[in-house]
């Protein structure tokens, strides 16, 4: 794998925007919306750019085993994007067959980390390629927990061989949230396991800070950019830093700023 890079989370009304950037490093889909994947998205994978399955509905973090179709279709998604490595999130979305419509938060428990490791074991079972799990943005705690964040992920990255995609941008928000210092939360985290790095907006309202995916840039999420590419450790075989945008998209010319300032901040190459 080359050298990390920038990229951009690729979805259909920025398809000719991300097909059109001349340096991009890699893309990430959202693999419940691969059942038919467009043309575009499979041109980028035939130009030799990686494109990373990101799954959102898996819930790796349910009591109950996570669905074999569910393994199925993202081992299929790797397999059709020829995909480096596949992603998905430390959540839950579902139970008792009751669907949260939302990625909901784990709590940092034993149990609940015997469940995370089930589900993530069986899930890279099925896999060809490495797992990166990606712990949320979330607005609240579960009471009694047992386990700091760094040391929860850093047990279940161990028991179960996966690594970390680092969203930088949730770092921000659950620290801000929590009257925390975010560089004291990111020297928390397993930094030796990371894959890649997300990065995205966000917004205020009701004295919460909000990951929107739909808001420009902070200037501290940046700041936390270039913090975080201090700590991490080699480069070697991780893909690099992906905006991601959902919705309310901006002009061309904001998405280009947005990529070229997520560049500098991380010290790589421009690749607008």
């Amino acid at each position: 794998m080359t050298a990390p890079g920038v990229g951009i989370g690729w979805r259909p009304p920025l398809a000719r925007f991300v097909a059109e950037l001349p340096g991009l490093a890699f893309t990430e889909v959202i693999a419940e919306s691969l059942h038919r994947p467009d043309p575009a998205l499979l041109a980028l994978r035939d130009r030799g750019v990686p494109v990373v399955p990101h799954g959102v509905r898996l819930s790796l973090g349910g009591a109950e085993p996570v669905a074999p179709e569910r393994v199925s279709h993202l081992a299929h998604c790797a397999e059709l994007l020829d995909a480096p490595l596949v992603s998905e999130h430390v959540a839950f979305v579902r139970a008792g067959g009751l669907e949260a419509g939302h990625l909901l938060p784990v709590p940092r428990t034993r149990d609940a980390l015997d469940a995370l490791a089930r589900n993530i074991r069986l899930t890279r079972a099925e896999l060809d390629v490495p797992l990166a799990v990606e712990p949320i943005a979330a607005l609240f705690d579960w009471p009694d927990d047992e386990y700091t964040e760094g040391d929860f992920l850093t047990e279940l990255l161990d028991r179960t061989g996966a690594l970390l995609l680092l969203d930088v941008a949730n770092v921000y928000a659950n620290a801000r949230n929590r009257a925390r210092d975010p560089i004291e939360a990111l020297e928390s985290l397993p930094l030796d396991r990371v894959a890649y790095c997300h990065v995205a907006g966000g917004g205020e309202h009701d004295g919460y800070y909000h990951d929107t995916h739909t808001h420009a840039l902070p200037e501290e999420v940046l700041a936390l950019v270039a913090e975080t590419e201090k700590r991490l450790g080699p480069a070697e075989g991780r893909l690099g830093h992906l905006l991601e945008r959902d919705g309310r998209y901006p002009p061309a010319a904001e998405l280009r700023a947005e990529l070229d300032a997520v560049a500098d901040a991380a010290a790589m190459a421009r690749i607008t």
